[in-house]
């Protein structure tokens, strides 16, 4: 009777706890859908203070941290989580998720890796390993990964999307776009998809395709700079050029700290004749990333279209000094300074393109060099 009763006293606090704990951990789930992560790092905090190895509430309350961007705090509870249970898939993945954003992609596909081999049919669990993958250059890697996820979770768009990146950087353009017809397919409503699509068919040359995919894009998200700037070089490949004026103009107003979009405004500006445009759009595009040899290149063609040969002799020494290995920077040189009188000089740096591989500089050095 008393082995009874203590019993008896010992259990009905516990299932007491237990049902507390469930409690605490149900509405953290509810503030996790709610998106007030705070409130649910509180409750998952009481159920584990009620049930000690509620290893699902350590899990959560991790997710709760990733969220609020306390990476080292997710990844200690999912460590206590996965202290309560070592093979808990879930928590590895958490926990991936985790040392990703941390930038630990390799730690990342260690936890991801024991995940899979814990719980084979977590397809999520493939998905990141794929995009630790990606950011390590192993694209083989990520494709395989992506393709597994796509299997085990045949109706979600992003995973089609995600492998059709990975393609696509693999130049495997007509499997990316089938891929990105794909993701449509299940979801139509992303724009993103449309543009990266736009980007596939602009790289086999179906520029007018691309065009409309580019349309659809900025139809369905008018803010995003990047589209713009996809449409533009569509339309500079057309010779647009005002076309593509227009969309730089926009890409511009958009995000106006990004150099390459001034430095691509130069060329269509160059392209329209318009070298005091292009100049400024150059200047602007150096100001913002003074170490990219192409920008000096490109302001020094400009500065030759209006007989300022010393200022693009100037800028292509500058790129020089950058990338000193470029025959065609070796070449403008050699020409402006012909161009200023100076054909000795020119004819050094002729000679210097030619050992470098231009074919173009041989022609040259025939006709000033003689």
């Amino acid at each position: 009777m008393k082995i009874t009763l203590f019993i008896s006293i010992f259990i009905i606090p516990l299932l007491t706890m237990g049902q507390a704990g469930k409690s605490f951990y149900d509405q953290g789930v509810k503030s996790m859908e709610q998106n007030e992560f705070k409130k649910a790092i509180d409750e998952f905090t009481k159920a584990i203070q009620a049930e000690a190895s509620y290893k699902e509430a350590y899990t959560q309350r991790g997710e709760a941290k990733n969220e609020l961007g306390d990476f080292y705090g997710a990844v200690s509870d999912f460590t206590l989580a996965l202290d309560i249970d070592s093979t808990y898939a879930e928590a590895l993945n958490q926990r991936g998720n985790a040392k990703y954003n941390l930038g630990d992609d390799e730690g990342a596909i260690e936890d991801y890796s024991r995940a899979i081999k814990h719980d084979s049919k977590l397809a999520d669990a493939y998905s990141n390993r794929a995009f630790a993958k990606y950011n390590l250059e192993d694209l083989e890697g990520a494709f395989f990964d992506f393709s597994k996820a796509i299997e085990l979770d045949p109706k979600d768009a992003d995973k089609y999307f995600n492998r059709a990146v990975v393609k696509a950087e693999l130049e495997e353009y007509l499997g990316a776009i089938e891929d990105y017809n794909k993701s449509i397919e299940i979801d139509p409503t992303d724009a993103d998809v449309y543009s990266y699509r736009g980007v596939a068919k602009y790289n086999i040359d179906k520029v007018d395709e691309a065009l409309k995919d580019y349309n659809k894009a900025i139809e369905m998200d008018a803010n995003d700079p990047v589209k713009y700037e996809n449409r533009a070089l569509a339309k500079s490949s057309t010779e647009d050029y005002q076309g593509a004026l227009e969309d730089y103009n926009k890409s511009i107003e958009l995000f106006s700290e990004d150099p390459d979009t001034y430095n691509l405004r130069g060329v269509v500006k160059y392209n329209l004749d318009d070298h005091d445009g292009a100049i400024a759009d150059y200047d602007k595009a150096i100001t913002l990333d003074p170490y990219n040899a192409v920008y000096y290149d490109n302001r020094a063609l400009s500065k030759a279209a209006l007989e300022n040969y010393s200022g693009a002799i100037q800028d292509y020494s500058y790129s020089i000094e950058l990338y000193p290995t470029d025959p065609e920077t070796f070449h403008q040189r050699g020409l402006a300074k012909i161009n200023k009188g100076d054909n000795y000089d020119g004819c050094m740096d002729l000679n210097t393109a030619v050992e470098l591989g231009s074919d173009e500089a041989k022609d040259s050095i025939k006709e000033f060099c003689k």
